[in-house]
C-alpha cells in the first residue's frame, strides 16, 4: 500500500479562517449575506458557502447594493469602499486580516506624511490582487507596484523611496529588491523598507520544500486563482518534479501512483482541509477498488 500523508503545515492561515467563521457564523442567523469578492481563492470553498446562502458581489453590485449585510474578506479593501458603504447604509462584517489591517494603516501614515510629492511610495505586490487594490487605495492610487526585481530595477532612483510588500509574497525576492534599491538609490535621496510580509505564510515556503522532498509524489491542492498557491507549488516543484497542480480529486490522475511508495498532499493557504482530505480518501479508495 501507498503511503499518504497530508501536510500539517497547509490549509487555511489565519485571516482566511476568520473570514470563513464569520461568514457562517452570519448565514446561521438566516438573512442574506453578501461578500465582496470571492471570501477565498478556492472555487470548492467557494461552492460549499454558496450553498450555505453567501453570495459573491462585485464592486459595480456592490455600490448597487442598500441597507445590507456585506462581509469584506482578508484581503482588505480601499477606503473607498467603506465610504459606499455609509452612503448606503450597509452593514459592514469586517474580516480583513489583521496582519493587512496594520500594513494599510502604516502606508497611509506614510502617504499622509508625504512632503512636496518627491517620495515613492512603492508595493512589492501583485498589480490587481484585491489586497494590493487596498493598499494602493491607502495612497489615493499613488503607490507604485512592482512585481519583481527587474520592475524595481525602473524606479526612480534620484527620489525617495519607502517600500512595503504585499503580505503574501516572497521573502526572498523582497530581500533582492531591497539589496539593489539599497546600492542604486541617488546619495540626494533616502531609502526605507519595511518588512511587511506575513511570517505564517512565508514560513510555509521552507516547510514545504521539505515535505515534498519526503515524498515521490506530490499532489498540490490548490484553485487556480490563487497567488499564493501557485508561489507554493512552484517551491515544490524546484525540489520534486514530480509534483501535480490540482483542484480537486478529481483531477488526480492514478497513473501517476504507478511505482509510487508515498504520496504527499499539500495546499495553499486558501486551501480548505477537506479538500485535502478527499484528495486523500479518493487515493484511498483507488488503492481498495479490485483491478
Amino acid at each position: 500500500m501507498i503511503k499518504i500523508e497530508i501536510d500539517d503545515g497547509s490549509g487555511f492561515c489565519f485571516g482566511v479562517t476568520t473570514a470563513i467563521q464569520k461568514a457562517e457564523e452570519e448565514l446561521r442567523k438566516g438573512k442574506p449575506l453578501y461578500c465582496l469578492g470571492d471570501i477565498v481563492h478556492n472555487g470548492k470553498e467557494c461552492e460549499r458557502l454558496k450553498a450555505l446562502g453567501l453570495i459573491t458581489i462585485n464592486h459595480a453590485e456592490f455600490e448597487q447594493l442598500h441597507d445590507v449585510k456585506v462581509l469584506l474578506r482578508a484581503h482588505g479593501e480601499p477606503p473607498e469602499t467603506y465610504r459606499i458603504a455609509r452612503k448606503n447604509n450597509i452593514e459592514i462584517i469586517d474580516a480583513t486580516c489583521p496582519v493587512v489591517l496594520r500594513l494599510q494603516k502604516r502606508i497611509k501614515q506614510e502617504y499622509n506624511q508625504e512632503a512636496g510629492g518627491e517620495k515613492q511610495i512603492v508595493i512589492y505586490g501583485k498589480a490587481g490582487h484585491a489586497e494590493v487594490l487596498g493598499l494602493v487605495g491607502q495612497t489615493a492610487g499613488k503607490a507604485i507596484v512592482i512585481e519583481s526585481l527587474e520592475a524595481a530595477m525602473r524606479l526612480d532612483f534620484s527620489k525617495d523611496i519607502r517600500l512595503y510588500s504585499q503580505t503574501t509574497k516572497s521573502l526572498d525576492e523582497f530581500r533582492q529588491i531591497v539589496a539593489y534599491i539599497k546600492t542604486h538609490i541617488s546619495p540626494s535621496a533616502s531609502f526605507e523598507y519595511y518588512d511587511t510580509i506575513c511570517r505564517q505564510v512565508a514560513n510555509r515556503m521552507p516547510n514545504i520544500r521539505a515535505f515534498a522532498m519526503a515524498h515521490d509524489l506530490i499532489f498540490f491542492v490548490s484553485g487556480k486563482k490563487s497567488s499564493n498557491g501557485k508561489i507554493l507549488f512552484n517551491e515544490c516543484l524546484q525540489v520534486n518534479p514530480n509534483s501535480h497542480l490540482i483542484e480537486d480529486a478529481n483531477e488526480i490522475d492514478f497513473n501517476l501512483l504507478e511505482g509510487i511508495t508515498s504520496v504527499g498532499i499539500c495546499g495553499a493557504t486558501s486551501t480548505p482541509k477537506w479538500l485535502m482530505e478527499s484528495c486523500k480518501k479518493s487515493i484511498e479508495d483507488y488503492q481498495k477498488s479490485p483491478i
